[in-house]
């Protein structure tokens, strides 16, 4: 019962529908076990002693009892599905906003598609048992209780030998919940498998194509799909094989009262209404003993979902605001790294012993290896992780001093891998300021060098753009990115490699944009092409997570060290011009490498 514990704050505040549900189910119970006792009377006073003149009445009590029973039956109904969906309304807004707030530290190692499955299929299993597991498990003790207290009214030596298989039906429903539990965690952990599956086959689906690997996934999905089908026959074989059991017990009662009851009625302890009456109130009784198997299944599964939901609301929040943070006003854009050192499990460092000063307006220019920390760097600006060592300052204040969204508030990117979302172009451009007007929308686009192409959409700025902005090309997406940001207006911007993957005359208009976006801000540039950080202030070069080169341009040329060889490859005569691989990455094209001319720096 930890898991409804750890889960009351959702569910507790609608203990009064839940309430509701249950004396609607109680009087519903209760009602119902009217009927037996108007058959007894149907045969021992209309029947045995001909008393027909009761045929209209008991007439009308069956009918009333039918009606009462209708307006209970749609209490029970109504309330207990009211009680479940209220209850996973605020469950499903807290797992959401707990997922908003979860640091870049969860989602590096969590799957989407296992998350997708937490919000949907796990939700869904508790509010099951929520919505009818509790109220029907309310329902078999009314049963079992109205009903001994009926059938000691009628008979208790028959009440006796009815209720002498309940310690078999006791054991039975134990060692069945006890084996169904874990079978049903295996189950939701076979659908998050599959359902991850699912979604990386779709977002990925242009990579798969590319690579020819359709026939790959389909055997990742049948292996993931035959797994979920193994778990749920487990299930099903746990099932089929306690069920019967149950339903035995049911039914040696059954023989057990038609032997011992007709011996009475032949006895004449008892009449034969009162038998009939019996047989039906055990009859009532044996309907919730078969569901009481049904109601250890939606409690398993309400477990073992439950359980899931525990760990994705008891997720650490490793990134949050320190009590008596000072929210940030508009920064002046004056960034200083001190001695940061960062590792990603706390032990191997990635970064170690940065030191850094970006005063308002510079450009700082990162280059280095794939894997050098360059994007790592920058991600401690926003606060995405907190440093292992060390402090990083914005005017002056340790960002963990600040408060997050007023810190992230004045920090703008364009990154590689632009998202946008399925929304229209204008919603896309003002997402991070939603009240912005259109004329301050188009003025962003025609500054990021959008604008031209917008206005050929088929509704222009109302156009909505596909899942990841999927039908617009690299620089689309890209220059729509660019926007975005001048629109937020941010006093530090970072651009992460933002032309790493476009062509050459999409990546001059984009280089355009990123020079207006630029002015008058402390601007982070992380590039593989030289072009783009020949203006810095100053240029990092960095390996294994140090800087092992730092300054302008002309100086990094004079030293010749790994910035030369990059400027080198990147910059010679056209009989070895540079050689762009799929990936945007540069090689060395076969020929000899000519000296640099003079006057040849500053050109692109």
């Amino acid at each position: 019962m930890s898991v409804f514990r750890h889960l009351r704050p959702y569910y507790g505040p609608y203990r009064l529908t839940l309430v509701l549900g249950i004396v609607s189910m109680a009087l519903l119970t209760a009602v119902g076990l009217l009927r037996p006792f108007l058959v007894q009377q149907l045969i021992d006073r209309v029947i045995t002693q001909g008393r027909y003149d009761l045929l209209p009445l008991l007439a009308a009590a069956v009918i009333g009892v039918a009606l009462v029973r209708g307006v209970f039956n749609f209490g029970r109904q109504y309330f207990g599905e009211l009680f479940g969906q209220n209850a996973v309304l605020e469950l499903r807004n807290a797992l959401y906003v707990k997922l908003q707030y979860l640091g870049f530290a969860y989602y590096d190692k969590a799957q989407t598609g296992n998350l997708m499955s937490r919000l949907t299929g796990d939700v869904e299993a508790f509010r099951m048992f929520l919505s009818f597991g509790i109220i029907y498990l309310c329902d078999f003790a009314f049963m079992i209780g109205f009903g001994l207290a009926a059938m000691l009214a009628i008979s208790p030596e028959l009440t006796l030998v009815t209720f002498a298989v309940s310690p078999y039906l006791a054991y039975v429903s134990y060692r069945f919940d006890r084996l169904v539990r874990p079978t049903f965690s295996r189950i939701r952990k076979a659908l998050s498998d599959l359902t991850t599956t699912i979604q990386e086959s779709i977002s990925g689906v242009r990579t798969v194509k590319s690579f020819a690997r359709e026939a790959h996934e389909i055997d990742k999905f049948e292996q993931r799909n035959l797994d979920y089908r193994d778990r749920n026959l487990d299930a099903s074989r746990l099932w089929a094989r306690y069920f019967p059991l149950l339903e035995m017990g049911g039914n040696l009662a059954t023989a057990l009262l038609l032997w011992y009851g007709g011996r009475l009625v032949a006895a004449g302890e008892i009449s034969l209404g009162s038998l009939v009456a019996f047989f039906s109130l055990v009859g009532y009784m044996v309907w919730p003993i078969r569901e009481l198997g049904w109601i250890l299944n939606l409690y398993s599964q309400s477990v073992a979902a439950g359980e899931r939901l525990v760990e994705v609301l008891h997720a650490p929040e490793t990134v949050t605001n320190r009590q008596g943070a000072v929210p940030l006003g508009r920064a002046r854009g004056h960034v200083r790294f001190e001695g940061v050192s960062f590792a990603y499990d706390g032990q191997n460092p990635v970064l170690q012993d940065i030191h850094l000063d970006a005063p308002p307006g510079s450009t700082i220019a990162l280059v280095g290896t794939t894997g050098a920390g360059k994007s790592t760097l920058v991600s401690l600006i926003p606060r995405f992780y907190d440093v292992t060592a060390g402090r990083v300052l914005v005017d002056g204040y340790d960002v963990r001093d600040l408060e997050l969204e007023s810190l992230r508030r004045n920090i703008g990117f364009v990154l590689q891998e632009t998202f946008l979302f399925s929304a229209s172009v204008r919603e896309n451009i003002a997402y991070g300021r939603p009240d912005a007007s259109m004329d301050e929308i188009v003025a962003a686009a025609r500054r990021a060098q959008a604008h031209d192409f917008i206005m050929e959409l088929p509704r222009g700025y109302d156009t909505v753009v596909g899942e990841r902005g999927l039908g617009l090309s690299g620089g689309q997406k890209q220059r729509i990115a660019i926007a975005r940001a001048l629109l937020m207006d941010p006093p530090i911007l970072i651009l992460d490699d933002a032309t790493a993957s476009v062509d050459m005359e999409t990546e001059q208009k984009i280089q355009r944009a990123l020079a207006e976006v630029m002015k008058g801000r402390t601007t982070f540039v992380i590039a593989h092409r030289i072009s783009m950080l020949q203006q810095a202030d100053e240029i990092l070069v960095l390996d294994r997570g140090r800087i092992v080169e730092r300054g302008r341009h002309e100086e990094l040329l004079r030293r010749g060290g790994f910035y030369r060889r990059v400027y080198d490859i990147q910059f010679r005569d056209a009989a070895a011009a540079p050689v762009v691989s799929a990936n945007g990455r540069y090689g060395r094209a076969p020929g000899k490498v000519l000296p640099l001319k003079p006057g040849r720096e500053g050109s692109s």
